[in-house]
């Protein structure tokens, strides 16, 4: 598995594995409407790449299989979409795409990584919790985050929760 930044003309074959990895939600009555909406827009990839905040993972043939697109946020390096084509799913091209999010933020000085995710799918949230990812509390959450939730509730997500993932001295260190 190889890991490199995003180019412009990845853009395409990004959109295709969000939408590739969007059809796992056919599982989940109340989510199958996700397997037809539109993802992130060619716009919104191509922000995420002049801003060096899109990553892309390619398996050893060269195909790109998975992608995650972050921002720097305060004192956090934000997730907004993490996918791996559905095919490719189960195999650890989220783990090594999360374990390249976790060695940003400490190269950025960043003491936290955060995203918002479904709480119940298990590719999400339980998949996020394993990584070592928190579910934060609505009392823990700062502005950013609860504007994130409440978009997203009103853009009809179910069951949406914020996650963090609290970077220790032993990570900062490389431990």
């Amino acid at each position: 598995m190889h890991i490199r930044p995003t180019l412009p003309s990845d853009i395409s074959r990004l959109i295709e594995i969000e939408h590739s990895a969007a059809q796992a939600f056919r599982q989940f009555p109340e989510l199958a409407w996700l397997a037809g909406a539109e993802g992130l827009d060619r716009d919104a990839h191509t922000a995420f790449i002049a801003a060096s905040g899109s990553w892309l993972a390619g398996n050893d043939q060269g195909q790109a299989v998975g992608f995650v697109c972050l921002t720097v946020e305060k004192q956090a390096l934000h997730v907004h979409e993490l996918s791996v084509g559905l095919q490719w799913q189960g195999k650890g091209i989220g783990r090594c795409l999360l374990d390249k999010v976790r060695a940003l933020a400490r190269l950025s000085d960043l003491p936290m990584v955060t995203l918002t995710t479904f709480a119940h799918v298990p590719w999400n949230g339980p998949f996020y919790a394993k990584y070592g990812f928190e579910v934060l509390e609505e009392q823990r959450l700062g502005a950013r985050l609860r504007t994130i939730l409440a978009t997203e509730r009103a853009q009809g997500l179910p069951r949406r929760c914020a996650m963090g993932l609290l970077l220790s001295t032993q990570d900062a260190e490389g431990g």
